[in-house]
């Protein structure tokens, strides 16, 4: 069975407060079902804004066991043509969502405007694709919620579904919980919320704006909203906010994942919950492994603090080293973190050719993160494998760089030619002295090595990450 819908689970639409339950849910999932299957098999393209409806949509088309790629609703029209170009959808959907704020303007060449009941507008192609997907095929991301590349991660059905069922049990989330859509639906830990917890029986707010919206608070109390999922920035800016489970007092579970968060603020957090007798989870995962790998217990926050956990049911962790892979390292090693379990994706896929592929990994994922297992088998991460600059013909970690720098406060870092750059939000002639004499004291390098630039706001992902790729615009190496 791959259905992601157990039977009590709740789609609750945040701004009309409309709930979609039992056969109301069923019957919006067949009619976009049935909608998919009149056009041949192939591939659908989803447009996926924050919405009832792009949430129907992605369960209609799984329903009708097509391969579907989500992203993001606002995706340029440039870009979104070379998806097209490549990957031949049979459909594209959400085209006059009025999320899509800029406008697609007329479809494709090869494409026609129709309207499908279940799915709404829809660009449809004419010819058939070249490559027929393989049937076992169920979804594709791009990764780390960015448009930028359009290599796309293909996750087999069975990966989707048993991680959905692997992070029901390990965060213990049951039929009477509530969560809200706190992250994009095409960012692989947002889709992991809904269907974590449709796959579990629990229900899901669908609400747009995040937390610094006004609508999303209304929505969480007006729904009894019991977890909220962030990444590390949704976190800063609870932070910032000064957030208190008093503000939302249905919320018993605050979940974490997406990037390393400060062990100050896992703290804090995990401080605030515990007095309201909740849980604070922190998790990793990537979106090659459908999301999630591993959870660290809420009741060992405090006592591991800075670990990310063990793995989730049916996952493995080994630590290999990166010149001999397959090779086991001893507990306390830095080494790869490589990941094997029924989660793991099946290849990269760069055009609809290879989307006729099945498993070419094995189920093994060479996550390309640094870590250590301890004694008990909990992972550390400690940075990533090719986040390396060289300076003066010394390696120097980016990862190492910004964990330097965080007591001052955020800093993206970026190699730019032989200097590391040094990116920072508001940074005064003062500021920039004090991060060069850290910098310079901390990596025992000379100063003229690093550059620190200002800006008004660090660029982001839509999965709130820092957007590397823009700071690496002027070239990297």
């Amino acid at each position: 069975m791959d259905s992601l819908i157990a039977e009590s689970a709740n789609v609750i639409d945040g701004a009309t407060s409309i709930s979609y339950t039992g056969r109301r849910l069923s019957e919006r999932v067949e009619r976009a079902a049935e909608a998919s299957d009149s056009v041949r098999y192939g591939t659908v393209l989803a447009l996926t804004p924050l919405s009832v409806a792009g949430v129907m949509r992605f369960l209609g088309v799984w329903a009708s066991r097509r391969p579907i790629a989500l992203v993001d609703a606002n995706t340029p029209r440039e870009h979104l043509g070379e998806l097209v170009w490549r990957y031949q959808p049979v459909l594209i959907t959400g085209v006059r969502d009025p999320e899509v704020h800029h406008g697609l303007g007329v479809p494709f060449d090869g494409y026609v405007e129709r309207e499908h009941d279940g799915l709404g507008p829809c660009w449809e192609r004419l010819a058939p694709p070249d490559h027929r997907p393989d049937p076992e095929l169920g979804l594709l991301l791009s990764t780390s919620g960015s448009t930028g590349s359009p290599k796309l991660v293909r996750l087999p059905r069975t990966a989707v579904v048993s991680n959905a069922r692997a992070i029901a049990k390990a965060l213990e989330i049951g039929p009477a919980d509530v969560a809200a859509t706190c992250l994009p639906l095409f960012y692989s830990y947002g889709l992991s919320v809904l269907t974590s917890h449709l796959a579990a029986g629990a229900a899901v707010v669908v609400v747009d704006g995040g937390v610094l919206s006004r609508g999303f608070w209304d929505a969480a109390a007006a729904h009894k909203v019991t977890s909220l999922s962030g990444v590390p920035y949704s976190y800063q800016l609870l932070d910032r906010m000064r957030w208190e489970p008093s503000a939302s007092p249905g919320v018993r579970v605050l979940t974490q994942a997406g990037g390393q968060l400060a062990p100050e603020l896992i703290a804090a957090f995990d401080r605030k919950m515990e007095a309201v007798g909740g849980r604070m989870y922190v998790m990793w995962g990537q979106t090659e492994a459908a999301a999630r790998m591993t959870v660290l217990p809420s009741c060992l926050t405090r006592t591991r603090l800075g670990s990310v956990g063990v793995p989730v049911e049916g996952g493995r962790i080994t630590i290999e080293p990166p010149d001999a892979p397959g090779r086991d390292v001893a507990p306390g090693t830095i080494g790869e973190v490589v990941y094997r379990g029924p989660n793991v994706m099946w290849g990269y896929a760069e055009s609809s050719a290879d989307l006729a592929d099945r498993d070419l990994v094995g189920g093994t994922l060479r996550t390309g993160d640094l870590g250590r297992l301890d004694e008990d088998g909990y992972l550390w991460l400690i940075g990533r494998l090719r986040r390396i600059a060289k300076v003066f013909g010394n390696r120097v970690s980016l990862d190492d760089v910004e964990r330097l720098l965080a007591p001052l406060g955020e800093f993206a870092a970026v190699s730019r030619y032989d200097q590391v750059v040094v990116v920072g939000e508001a940074v005064d002639g003062q500021g920039r002295r004090t991060v060069l004499d850290a910098l310079s004291r901390g990596l025992r390098l000379d100063r003229s090595g690093f550059v620190v630039e200002s800006v008004d706001a660090l660029p982001r992902l839509p999965n709130g990450k820092v957007d590397y790729r823009t700071l690496d615009r002027e070239g990297t190496r």
